[in-house]
């Protein structure tokens, strides 16, 4: 396999991750929250988690503090495609909004791949900022 392919599916992988904690902290947090304050609230916490897992797992570079910073902007394209899509879903099409997320979120997954790639890496060869092995064990 590749090294972008390889980054593509481990990126896909802390999708499904990042997803899945989203998913479930609307899901609790509608409970409490009107449906766009949950949606908020799960999109902020699941990407804090979404930056560790893609600099660790994805990209295998060094978090750092510009990257952290950097990386909730590099998901505005993705919040804005997700957030009119959950309006338009469950206002103009009457989606439920348990389901309407999910459809939301499947058209700004490229974007966010592109961007997250272009924040953690740079515009460097993708192989030139990993983590060492010693680094990481320690």
């Amino acid at each position: 396999m590749t090294a972008k392919l390889g980054r593509i599916v481990r990126f896909g992988l802390v999708g499904v991750v990042n997803t899945g904690v989203y998913y479930g902290l609307y899901l609790v947090l509608r409970l409490l929250l009107p449906y766009l304050a949950a949606h908020v609230v799960a999109f902020v916490v699941a990407m804090v988690g979404s930056y560790f897992l893609n600099c660790f797992f994805t990209f295998r570079t060094r978090p750092s503090l510009r990257t952290f910073l950097l990386f909730p902007l590099s998901n505005v394209t993705n919040f804005v495609v997700t957030t009119a899509g959950l309006y338009a879903l469950v206002t103009w099409f009457d989606v439920n909004q348990r389901i309407a997320p999910l459809l939301a979120a499947v058209v700004a997954i490229p974007f966010t791949f592109i961007v997250a790639q272009l924040v953690l890496l740079g515009r460097q060869k993708p192989a030139a900022a990993p983590i060492r092995e010693e680094e990481r064990t320690s």
